[in-house]
């Protein structure tokens, strides 16, 4: 097989696209992101410094769509309750459905002792909260609505919100929930549509929850792994993804609610939605690639055509912005980069300090790093859709690398067009050389 950082050899000619040199190292199974020991070490240091907020944000996603649901009032909907902080993860722990980490199954100790002490010193929860000592959950929730907004693209989850077994389904909860409260049972049947539009993001809560339930153990896999000498190349980490993605593909995706003890089944596990195409997929399209344009950064003049039409064109997500340190609800990226700033491994501290200007500085350094990691996450979903859709990378016949090209470039030109100045947003060309800090 044809290793990652071998001559572009294949019986293809050169490709002509300007990224050349980027679809050569994808044929030979390497990442877009540049495999060099430095690339390697900040998007490991990442992954564990993003990992750990991760494994606060499954576990209060998954609280507010199973527990808090249609509060109107939801004040405390970020004080996870010790059952959901010791909530068993599925792909961690001695019960794990599949073992991806070796560690514990409940929150991480790093996170436990963040969120007993935080910044600062031991001190109420309540306090924690308002002095914003805390993890921004904020930011988890922009990544929701982020799906839910961009909705429509592909699988079988997003379909099945508007039909009619759906809307049964959230009926049924939606009245038990508010059973004893004439008020917003009231409310419910004045307007409807507006409280099953809020079930629906509720599902959404969940499915980002059970998304994020998967890679939290992923990325402290990777860092231990890394750690330990077993992974010691940046294809050797796009890989490690590859792997975790197809292992936990078919894993359900689902929306329970419980109410007064009993369960109600709004996305049911038996509708058979699965990992990969109902989350995984949507969360890289809708994160990584879209979002929206950043309030409170820059004026956009929709007139003269400076925000796109259609929303399939908005390029504001991870892959393309500009790390801002301004810290407000509407830069969510901000409000992650302060998150993974508390969590971040040593080697990595040591390493922005040669480069920083002070601690506000290592905020702009860590958040180009995680772009370097997405792009590399990114990576390993493009690696692992030619895998289902095209053909295998060491294929001797010509006419299959020649669709393993065509799928690579067709891949790439989202970060080539010129509508909307999409080509010099794009970070690819950035990431390809280590000065860009």
């Amino acid at each position: 097989m044809v290793q990652a950082g071998e001559s572009h050899t294949t019986k293809l000619p050169p490709s002509q696209h300007e990224f050349a040199d980027i679809i050569h190292r994808l044929e030979a199974g390497g990442s877009m992101l540049p495999d060099t020991p430095e690339n390697l070490m900040q998007i490991i240091g990442i992954y564990k410094a993003y990992a750990v907020p991760m494994d606060f944000y499954w576990r209060d996603l998954l609280y507010i769509a199973e527990r808090v649901f249609l509060d109107p009032l939801p004040f405390f909907k970020y004080f996870l309750p010790g059952e959901y902080l010791q909530r068993h993860n599925h792909y961690a722990g001695d019960d794990a459905e599949l073992r991806v980490w070796r560690g514990e199954a409940g929150a991480h100790p790093e996170l436990l002792a963040f969120i007993e002490k935080g910044e600062t010193i031991k001190m109420p929860k309540l306090l924690h909260h308002l002095f914003h000592d805390r993890i921004n959950m904020e930011f988890a929730e922009a990544c929701m609505r982020a799906m839910l907004w961009h909705r429509g693209m592909g699988g079988k989850f997003d379909p099945y919100l508007d039909t009619e077994e759906y809307q049964g389904n959230a009926d049924r909860a939606i009245r038990a929930y508010f059973q004893g409260n004439p008020l917003m049972s009231a409310l419910y049947k004045l307007f409807p549509d507006m409280f099953i539009e809020q079930c629906r993001q509720m599902s959404y809560y969940a499915n980002l929850g059970l998304f994020w339930e998967v890679m939290a153990p992923v990325f402290f896999e990777m860092s231990d792994l890394y750690d330990e000498g077993k992974i010691s190349s940046v294809p050797e980490a796009m890989n490690f993804l590859v792997n975790g993605i197809f292992a936990v593909a078919n894993r359900p995706i689902y929306h329970h609610v419980y109410i007064r003890g009993e369960c109600y089944e709004i996305v049911p596990k038996s509708k058979g939605f699965v990992w990969l195409y109902e989350a995984a997929l949507p969360y890289v399209e809708a994160v990584f690639y879209r979002t929206a344009p950043f309030r409170g950064t820059k004026s956009y003049n929709a007139q003269a055509g400076q925000v796109p039409v259609e929303q399939k064109d908005f390029h504001y997500g991870i892959l393309y912005a500009d790390v801002f340190p301004v810290g407000t609800a509407g830069i969510p990226p901000t409000l992650l980069m302060q998150d993974m700033l508390h969590f971040l491994p040593q080697y990595l501290v040591d390493y922005y300090q040669g480069f920083c200007r002070g601690e506000e500085d290592m905020l702009i350094q860590l958040g180009i790093s995680f772009q370097r990691s997405m792009y590399n996450v990114t990576s390993a979903v493009i690696q692992a859709l030619r895998t289902v859709l095209c053909h295998p990378l060491d294929d001797s016949n010509s006419e299959h690398l020649q669709a393993n090209r065509d799928f690579f470039e067709a891949q790439l030109n989202r970060f080539t067009r010129a509508e909307y100045n999409i080509r010099d947003a794009a970070r690819l060309r950035d990431i390809q050389s280590g000065e860009y800090r």
